[in-house]
């Protein structure tokens, strides 16, 4: 997958593109936004249902994952007009791929299978976004470092439970945390933009 002619072209305009990353080497971006995008696939593969890349800035974890399952619908979700002018670009190689541009807390509620985000926002931050995407039994997926204790308190207070933490091999301190909906979305979840951000659940 890692030679994957699409990928590399996505890899190049990556590094050709001012402000999409602060990666300027290029065996950087294939090991920081590549491969540890792809880290996620054999997860992501056993849920049901569309996929949102929430945040997906250049299409780290969206792109990779949509070329590593062809058969899903993979939506990236992205709030920056020039940014999504680039995954539109780089995603008409992706039959599976659609862009939307605007935020998480826009977006209709239980709409996708499995959300996913990488590089978006502290872990509960990031959840507040994510769980009220996701139908009753799907699953949002987080890429993180160490999983911090108060996640499984806010994944509750979204309709979550984080079933799963999968360290991902060759990446030390590297994590998947997968939180599974176990319960509707409360009320008043998300909150308005920005809240999530200024007044974590934690």
């Amino acid at each position: 997958m890692r030679n994957e002619p699409r990928l590399e072209r996505w890899v190049d305009a990556l590094l050709q593109t001012p402000g999409l990353t602060a990666l300027r080497d290029r065996a950087a971006i294939v090991a920081e936004l590549l491969e540890d995008s792809l880290s996620a696939a054999a997860p992501v593969a056993r849920e049901s249902g569309g996929i949102v890349d929430v945040g997906s800035g250049g299409g780290a974890p969206g792109i990779p994952l949509a070329a590593a399952l062809p058969d899903r619908e993979v939506t990236l979700l992205e709030a920056t007009g020039w940014k999504c002018a680039f995954l539109e670009r780089l995603g008409r190689e992706f039959p599976n791929v659609r862009v939307v541009h605007g935020r998480a807390e826009e977006q209709g509620l239980e709409a996708w299978g499995v959300a996913v985000a990488k590089a978006l926002a502290p872990p509960v931050v990031a959840a507040e976004w994510l769980l009220p995407l996701v139908g009753l039994g799907g699953a949002a997926i987080l890429y993180l470092g160490e999983v911090p204790p108060e996640l499984p308190r806010v994944a509750g207070l979204l309709g979550g439970s984080l079933e799963e933490v999968v360290a991902v091999p060759g990446r030390r301190g590297r994590h998947l945390a997968v939180l599974r909906k176990v319960g509707p979305t409360p009320a008043g979840f998300p909150r308005r933009s920005g809240v999530a951000r200024k007044r974590p659940l934690a």
